[in-house]
C-alpha cells in the first residue's frame, strides 16, 4: 500500500494520494498528521486520490471508523478522486460518519477536484458589520 501526504493552501488541505490497500498501520501515519493540521486551522479539507486503490483490510477498516467519529466535525470538505464505481459508493456511503460536504470525482475530474476543494466557503467570509440605525 501507499500512502502519500501532501500540505497545500498552508496546510488546510491535505491531499491524500491511497494505491494498493491500506492497512492498519497507515494510520499510524495519517492520524498524527491529520491531528496536527486540525490543532494549526480548525477544520481542514482532504483530497482523496484513488488510483489504482483495492480498499481497506479489515484492521485499517476499523481504524477508519474511529477515525471519522473521532473528526466527525473537524473536516470541512472532502473531495474523493476515484476510478472505480465502489468508489463512488464509497463516497455516498461516509456521508453519515461526517459534517463535511463530500464529494466524488472521476480521474477525468481531478482538476475540477480539486479547483473545488481550494474554492473559499462560506464560513471564510467576514462576519458582517451591523448597521448602527441613528433615529430622527
Amino acid at each position: 500500500m501507499t500512502l502519500e501526504l501532501k500540505e497545500e493552501a498552508e496546510g488546510k488541505v491535505l491531499v491524500v494520494h491511497l494505491s494498493g490497500k491500506i492497512a492498519r498501520s497507515d494510520y499510524v501515519h495519517l492520524g498524527p498528521e491529520v491531528n496536527r493540521l486540525i490543532e494549526k486551522h480548525g477544520k481542514v479539507r482532504v483530497l482523496m486520490d484513488m488510483k489504482d486503490f483495492h480498499g481497506w483490510t479489515l484492521g485499517a477498516l476499523w481504524q477508519d471508523v474511529k477515525f471519522d467519529m473521532k473528526h466527525y466535525k473537524d473536516i470541512e470538505r472532502v473531495a474523493m478522486v476515484g476510478e472505480k464505481s465502489w468508489e463512488k459508493w464509497m463516497a455516498k456511503v461516509c456521508r453519515p460518519f461526517t459534517t463535511a460536504e463530500v464529494r466524488y470525482f472521476d480521474q477525468s475530474q481531478a482538476e475540477q477536484a480539486k479547483a473545488w476543494i481550494m474554492e473559499p466557503s462560506q464560513e471564510a467570509s467576514p462576519p458582517r458589520q451591523p448597521v448602527e440605525v441613528i433615529p430622527g
